[in-house]
């Protein structure tokens, strides 16, 4: 090959933990009535140690009588708050250092209860301390002084037709605990606002309800308090059920069976406040037939546990658990055998784990976690870069880039070494259809050349390489298959050495080509791949610039974020 005459040359370019526990109570009916945000935990000695070292306070309402005789009495509110009361107080279980339980009218009202809280936060707490609020009563809706629509509690002298103005709104009691020094916080409304029942709405509220297309409003009328888990006896617009049978409020009967020691799922001696509402909504699940579905909204949850029966004797089985609406109904298998349904906790043996996420018979995640004893992983921790991300893969790898026929690559420039590293954004295009990759690679090295005329010549080259792909992806579990047109840059630079020519050569030529490449994924984040790709360059070829074709393959690894 003939030296070109001239080079040509171009540019380019808990924390603290504060659970709120939202239980909806009874509505009537003749036989039964209705009513109306990733966290790991390990409890080593020392936590075991000091977890119990605060008190545990009560304050329980139930309403069951009223004023107004729109209202239609509750059998069952007084009796749910004293039979919890009983629990709470024993020594045996619940341990309380104190549990106040009203009942009666006159401790009921309105201005009563503000009273009794009141009286909660001139308590002088600390942040070990742990203090629960159940209030059964009925609950409704109507518009604040804003116009805008909001959740009350019916006390025994709120009227009928002044729901805004005689109610003691849900927020308010939020609020109050809030404000409250300890960090173990419950708060359990065993109430409803489902339009029957037990949660009678005002007329106007009912007729604004009944132009809704959807049964009920779908979601919380108001946010939940600031890092707060809220639990539910019910699914929004659904009404919570009490029963004759059981001569309770459905849902309070089995929290109430939980903290018995029925909810201990990880047999750590003591029943939290998650344990206990799994417990009582897989019952209420199953003894309402699927008519009464108990949820969890989780907004923060921190490292300490809330404690609401027994004593921790132990670290206890590693549990994985989510409240996440998305995952409702999803089924978590535990090295290939169902180990439980979401929303909810499932206990899962030590060691060395295969998890899986099905629904429908399809797969949403898979991997393999390490679990000891006393930690609590929440799956959103695991799904979380899958789901909201990650969006971004960052690779480092090596290769080889060259021409494609062989007589090139020995009369022109051999085959070169490259390092690089890439930068890949998952669903930037078309709604999430097309991934966009940019990559830049460098290398050097040194080969003898055979010119004809001229024998061998031994030449040293510099390669720079600058690509932007884009594509979609296909994914077969961990395995991921992406191809796509590519517009590349490239930088070659040839040091002729001989005795009467010392002469450097540079090229600078961008062309378009096409790219695929297949990665596997070992975890969420971590991920190798091997990527190849074809350009068409004008590069000086015995003396004419001419199109020829480049290949290359770079093998890499990458952390996904």
């Amino acid at each position: 090959m003939l030296l070109p005459e001239e080079p040509r040359v171009s540019r380019l370019l808990f924390i603290p933990l504060v659970l709120a526990l939202v239980t909806l109570g009874a509505c009537a009916s003749v036989e039964s009535r209705e009513k109306g945000r990733a966290v790991r935990v390990r409890l080593d000695d020392g936590v075991l140690a000091t977890a119990q070292e605060g008190e545990r306070h009560a304050l329980l309402i139930g309403i069951s009588a009223y004023a107004d005789p729109s209202w239609n009495g509750l059998r069952y509110a007084a009796k749910d708050a004293d039979d919890l009361g009983r629990v709470l107080a024993d020594p045996a279980r619940g341990g309380f250092r104190s549990v106040t339980v009203l009942t009666r009218p006159e401790q009921t009202t309105r201005t009563s209860v503000l009273a009794a809280l009141q009286a909660l936060e001139a308590r002088p707490w600390r942040p070990q301390d742990t203090v629960v609020v159940y209030v059964s009563g009925h609950g409704s809706l109507a518009r604040d002084a804003r116009g805008e629509l909001q959740r009350y509690l019916v006390t025994s002298d709120t009227r009928y037709r002044d729901v805004a103005g005689t109610g003691l709104e849900m927020a308010t009691l939020e609020q109050a605990l809030e404000r409250l020094g300890s960090r173990r916080r419950v708060l359990v409304l065993a109430t409803c606002h489902s339009g029957t029942g037990k949660s009678l709405l005002p007329p106007e509220v009912r007729d604004e309800l009944s132009h809704l297309k959807a049964s009920f409003l779908p979601q919380p009328l108001e946010a939940a308090s600031r890092a707060s888990l809220v639990l539910s006896a019910s699914d929004w617009g659904e009404a919570a059920r009490e029963d004759d049978a059981l001569a309770n409020d459905i849902y309070t009967h089995f929290l109430i069976q939980a903290l018995d020691g029925s909810g201990d799922r990880n047999r750590d001696g003591a029943v939290s406040a998650t344990e206990a509402h799994d417990w009582a909504r897989r019952n209420t699940w199953a003894y309402t037939e699927g008519r009464q579905r108990p949820s969890a909204q989780i907004l923060e949850v921190g490292a300490d546990p809330v404690l609401l029966s027994g004593t921790l004797e132990r670290p206890g089985q590693p549990e994985v658990f989510s409240y996440s609406a998305r995952l409702e109904g999803f089924t978590l298998k535990v090295d290939g055998h169902e180990a439980g349904e979401l929303p909810g906790g499932v206990v899962v043996p030590e060691g060395r784990r295969r998890l899986e996420l099905r629904k429908g018979g399809q797969v949403l995640w898979e991997d393999t976690v390490a679990l000891r004893s006393g930690e609590r992983r929440e799956l959103e921790a695991f799904l979380r870069p899958m789901v909201d991300g990650p969006k971004r893969t960052v690779t480092l790898g090596a290769g080889m880039l060259g021409f494609l026929d062989g007589r090139s690559r020995e009369q022109v420039l051999p085959a070169a070494a490259l390092a690089g590293v890439g930068l890949g954004w998952e669903g930037v295009l078309l709604d999430g259809r097309l991934d966009l990759w940019v990559d830049v690679a460098a290398g050097q090295g040194s080969q003898s050349l055979r010119l004809d005329p001229g024998g061998v010549v031994p030449v040293r080259h510099r390669t720079l390489l600058l690509g932007v792909a884009l594509g979609p992806t296909w994914t077969w579990g961990r395995l991921n298959f992406s191809t796509g047109p590519r517009v590349a840059g490239l930088w070659l630079q040839r040091s002729f050495q001989l005795d009467l020519l010392d002469r450097d050569e540079r090229y600078v030529t961008a062309w378009p080509g096409w790219m695929a490449a297949v990665s596997f994924r070992f975890t969420p984040v971590w991920v190798v791949e091997a990527r190849t790709q074809l350009l068409w360059a004008y590069v000086p070829v015995d003396g004419q610039t001419r199109t020829v074709g480049f290949g290359g393959l770079m093998l890499a690894g990458g952390y996904r974020f």
